[in-house]
């Protein structure tokens, strides 16, 4: 059983998955106008990633991927 208010840890290709949800997610509650859109699990989401990526060009490398994903379109 885990510890209340542990943190689990990721690595490797794991981290790059969690990466690569968090940018999806941004960007499909982004798209979703509405009284459903959930901005605050939108910010949230954003703040995670931003402490979770290193630099501009991998903050680039993400968005476009979750562009690709959401809309099927590379820009």
């Amino acid at each position: 059983m885990a510890e209340v208010g542990a943190m689990a840890e990721f690595t490797g290709r794991e981290l790059h998955l969690v990466k690569k949800a968090l940018a999806i997610a941004v960007l499909a509650i982004e798209r979703q106008p509405g009284p459903f859109q959930s901005t605050s699990d939108q910010n949230d989401m954003k703040a995670l990633l931003d402490g979770l990526i290193e630099s501009d060009t991998e903050l680039a490398f993400y968005a476009r991927a979750a562009q690709i994903a959401v809309t099927g379109e590379p820009d």
